[in-house]
């Protein structure tokens, strides 16, 4: 089936099953900093976070950053940080302002 023969319906499940496994993807992988993500990908947790938060201001839904920020991370911000997140590394700061000269 092509997506084009998708329904809407379809389509949005599809779409919301897709991001919840991506949520849990990056859920398994703790270990990827969000300093890694911005300099491979351009978009980090905190991105996703703020992205959220938005298409829910544009739904009218009542959320703030710090819900968005414990979908995204299944957990408190403070506790995501305090728990898994390193200080960048000179190497990583370096890559960072490499990838954002490019783009």
């Amino acid at each position: 089936m092509s997506e084009s023969k998708l329904s809407k319906q379809q389509q949005t499940e599809l779409e919301a099953a897709t991001f919840r496994r991506f949520l849990a993807h990056l859920d398994e992988r703790k270990d990827v900093q969000n300093i890694d993500l911005m300099i491979l990908a351009g978009f980090c947790r905190n991105c996703l976070s703020k992205w959220y938060k938005t298409c829910a201001d544009e739904q009218g839904l009542d959320m703030d950053q710090d819900q968005a920020r414990e979908t995204i991370y299944g957990m408190t911000y403070d506790s995501w940080k305090s728990t898994y997140q390193t200080d960048a590394t000179p190497e990583q700061l370096a890559a960072l302002e490499e990838a954002n000269s490019t783009r």
